[in-house]
């Protein structure tokens, strides 16, 4: 008895080829944005300011003579 084994066409190997093709290209293609992303923040200087201003400030709750908030 004679094992079957089964028979693929060309673009059965052509299409998966293809598409291996494709994830690759776009994984390097990903990548290299996100060293050249990497490159160019690296060199920036970044400074984060926060400033509280009282002019638009939340109003401060205010306690009664039994020192509860009113």
């Amino acid at each position: 008895m004679s094992k079957q084994h089964q028979v693929k066409a060309k673009w059965y190997y052509i299409f998966w080829g293809a598409m291996a093709i494709a994830v690759v290209g776009g994984q390097i293609y990903v990548g290299l944005g996100y060293r050249k992303m990497a490159e160019a923040t690296n060199g920036a200087d970044i400074r984060v300011t926060c400033e509280v201003s009282t002019e638009y400030g939340l109003p401060t709750p205010k306690l009664n003579t039994v020192g509860e908030f009113e």
